[in-house]
């Protein structure tokens, strides 16, 4: 599994997990709805043409400034500190940029009221200033992907380094290579995307459209800018709740934090006694997360339910099956005492031992990572017949440029003529408002491509000891990837960032087959080009949506490729540093004896991680460790995820396109297996599934989607002024407290060395 973007609430079911985009809304009736004041006269009617201006706006001659760049980059480092935190606890991260547009509102309209006469601080603040803060945001929160996946699955199969701080050069040099090589390779795409194929490929860019409507309503004469500080206030508020209870509860865990309340019934006497305990050891218990609750508010409904299907599935139903009949066993955590039934099946050590067998979460790992992989991989090579198309037309149309010079110099050419004659009627093209001067450099973008791809070939020659023309490999497939990416966001609001990591693992997974490389050396090939690639591909959709917003706000393109590129700047040397602290806190994540100790108790469950490492392992080896059932039921749960992509595209179309939104997510069930349960099992979990239907840490997550679903439905209005953003203020608030326990652990003063342990299976 890749960390890949979160899907909003209306839109359809994820192809991928990872990144979360803000919002998925009809634009036409969220713009009238939200600033009437100033969009009546003017309705949105077409989306791929920039907005109306907004009525007694004044023109902005410089929307770079120093206060939006600096805010923007302030908010996105909030993001990338919480990205971390959430990425190794779910899998999933998030963009900054719903947040980093309304709170990069409200924080400069503070400035502009407070110090109003201070040049650089106070003065004049407009929609394409606002775009800027979005932009540096972007650019300044992301690359926090490979720092939740592949470098620490690298560490767990010992292919670094003592630790993450001793390798911090080695680190931020493959940064580097990730956030600025794909900075630059992105620039061209903006034309393809958002100009040339937009209007005949209905790329409609869901969030970054919606995030553009929300900054003009936000600058509209009259009610949008009142309305504009009820959204910021809300944000506000969900983002200091969440902070402060994931700070407090961490020193009263078993009672501000997680109610482990079938333990609470085994700590008494009487029926239940082992039955409850063993409902508690397959993870079945509330936790009071706000994180997870904002991920199914963004999720929607399907996503959601399916998540904890999938859970329910493989830990109260098929996990205890597998116990029974001897498919998988487990280590016991407490030897004697009251606790004694207490038994772990997470485990994940002990692979290549005579007679191993395996845990429920090695079991369910292997099936996870295969429905990821497969119906990435699926919706990828249906989704590339498009992108041909899309290449096409573009090719079409510059032989129709092409032909109009040769026509007026008197010369003709009989292909370039035949392509001409294929290309659509020119005025039906969309309309790039920027002028030569407006546009990037084209002596930039191509230097910086071609010196960050040879910079990439030389570190990864010098640091990994890959053979330089693989990283050139990994780059070129990054920019590949980056189209099916761009496309997949621009279409249903996800990006297929799984089908780019997968299939470059595969890909390089056969490279190295039989070429003489050791498993740890292709191992390390095999991590280090999924980090490129996916990297790669998740920094170029970030920029070519940030184009989108730009795009219909009239942002000049160039000074946003700035504000991002400032951004990066700033992530390549934050995320690498939010990443070592992390990982000095909490070594269970990466060194392989803690995380292959089925007593270490661990507070991320890392599923990305593991998702990583397991592809990379069953590329290199020549034999999988896995048992044949895990074997049969891993290729069949492919086969029937792959049969339902095809038969969403081929068969669930037109008419019954509605149908799409009740077929299982694939991806959603495929993270609820590589995730495992939180805690051990025990032998009498059968008899307690009438009772763990009810409590589950995922519950979270359905009890946010439902949520999110029922306000949507009756307050529908309340719901797009607040909704999306009370979800991201609950991520990103806890984010950034995981972040302050990070230090407050390396501090001795978190709730590890301070808390009380009552409430706590065991502790009692």
């Amino acid at each position: 599994m890749e960390v890949t973007q979160i899907p909003a609430h209306q839109a359809e079911p994820a192809d991928s997990i990872g990144k979360e985009k803000a919002m998925s809304v009809d634009v036409d009736v969220d713009a009238k709805s939200t600033s009437p004041s100033s969009l009546e006269d003017e309705p949105i009617t077409d989306i791929f043409v920039p907005l109306p201006a907004i009525k007694g706006i004044p023109e902005e001659h410089s929307p770079l400034t120093v206060r939006a760049v600096v805010t923007g980059i302030c908010l996105g480092s909030l993001v990338n500190a919480s990205n971390v935190y959430l990425g190794l606890k779910t899998g999933f991260t998030f963009p900054a940029t719903i947040f980093g547009a309304i709170f990069g509102f409200g924080v400069i309209r503070l400035l502009c009221k407070v110090f109003p006469n201070v040049p650089g601080v106070g003065g004049f603040f407009g929609p394409q200033e606002n775009s800027i803060i979005q932009a540096a945001a972007t650019g300044a929160g992301g690359m926090a992907g490979i720092f939740v996946a592949g470098l620490p699955a690298m560490y767990q199969l010992g292919l670094m380094g003592a630790n993450p701080k001793e390798d911090f050069g080695r680190i931020l040099a493959i940064t580097v290579v990730c956030a600025l090589f794909g900075l630059f390779a992105a620039v061209p795409l903006r034309k393809f995307f958002v100009i040339n194929v937009a209007r005949e490929l209905n790329l409609v860019f869901p969030s970054p459209t919606a995030t553009a409507v929300a900054i003009r309503s936000m600058h509209a004469v009259g009610s949008g800018a009142a309305d504009a500080m009820k959204k910021i206030k809300a944000i506000g508020f969900a983002f200091i709740g969440a902070f402060a209870h994931i700070i407090v509860s961490q020193y009263a865990d078993g009672i501000l934090h997680n109610w482990h309340f079938f333990a609470w019934i085994f700590s008494t006497t009487g029926y239940w006694n082992q039955t409850a305990l063993a409902a508690d050891n397959w993870g079945w218990y509330i936790q009071l997360t706000p994180a997870f609750f904002g991920s199914g508010m963004l999720v929607g409904l399907n996503a959601a339910l399916s998540w904890f299907g999938g859970t329910v599935f493989a830990w109260a139903l098929a996990g205890p099956l597998l116990v029974k009949y001897g498919e998988c066993a487990g280590v016991a955590i407490v030897e004697e005492g009251k606790w004694k039934g207490m038994i772990s099946y997470n485990s994940m050590g002990g692979i290549s031992e005579p007679g191993y067998v395996p845990s429920p979460r090695y079991w369910f790992l292997w099936p996870g990572v295969m429905v990821l992989v497969v119906y990435g991989l699926v919706e990828f090579v249906l989704h590339f017949k498009i992108i041909w198309t899309g290449l096409l037309m573009s090719m079409r149309r510059s032989a129709a440029t092409l032909h109009a010079r040769l026509q007026a110099q008197g010369k003709t050419n009989a292909w370039v003529e035949k392509q001409a004659a294929k290309a659509v009627d020119q005025s039906e093209l969309v309309q790039d408002f920027a002028t030569p001067d407006q546009q990037v450099p084209v002596w930039i973008w191509v230097t910086g491509t071609v010196v960050f791809a040879v910079i990439g070939a030389i570190i990864v020659h010098v640091q990994y000891d890959m053979n330089a023309g693989l990283g050139i490999l990994a780059c070129i497939l990054g920019f590949l990837f980056a189209f099916i990416s761009i496309y997949g966001g621009a279409v249903t609001d996800t990006t297929p960032l799984t089908a780019s990591s997968k299939a470059s693992q595969l890909i390089f997974g056969g490279i190295t087959h039989n070429a003489g490389h050791s498993i740890p050396d292709a191992q390390r090939i095999n991590l280090i080009a999924g980090n490129i690639a996916s990297g790669t591909a998740s920094v170029a959709s970030d920029l070519t949506s940030d184009f989108r917003v730009g795009f219909l706000l009239r942002t000049p393109p160039r000074l946003q490729f700035y504000a991002q590129a400032i951004g990066a700047v700033v992530a390549v040397f934050l995320a690498p540093g939010i990443f070592v602290l992390f990982m000095s806190a909490y070594p269970c994540v990466w060194d392989p004896k803690l995380v292959n100790d089925p007593t270490t108790v661990c507070p991320f469950n890392a599923p990305s991680v593991f998702a990583w490492k397991a592809v990379a392992e069953a590329v290199t080896q020549p034999t999988l460790p896995i048992s044949r059932s895990c074997g049969i039921f891993t290729i069949v749960m492919g086969v029937v995820s792959a049969l339902q992509a095809v038969l969403k595209h081929f068969f669930l179309t037109g008419s019954r396109e509605k149908y799409r939104n009740y077929l299982p997510n694939w991806m959603s069930i495929g993270v609820a297996w590589v995730l495992g349960a939180d805690s051990g099992y025990a032998k009498y979990v059968c008899l307690a599934l009438p009772l763990s239907i009810f409590a589950n840490r995922d519950s979270a997550v359905m009890m946010g989607a439902i949520t999110a679903w029922w306000w949507n439905k009756w307050f529908g209005k309340s719901f797009e002024s607040y909704g999306i953003g009370i979800a991201a203020g609950l991520i990103a608030g806890e984010g950034l407290a995981g972040v302050v326990n990070a230090a407050l652990e390396l501090g001795e003063v978190s709730g590890s060395f301070k808390g009380t342990t009552v409430g706590i299976p065991g502790s009692y």
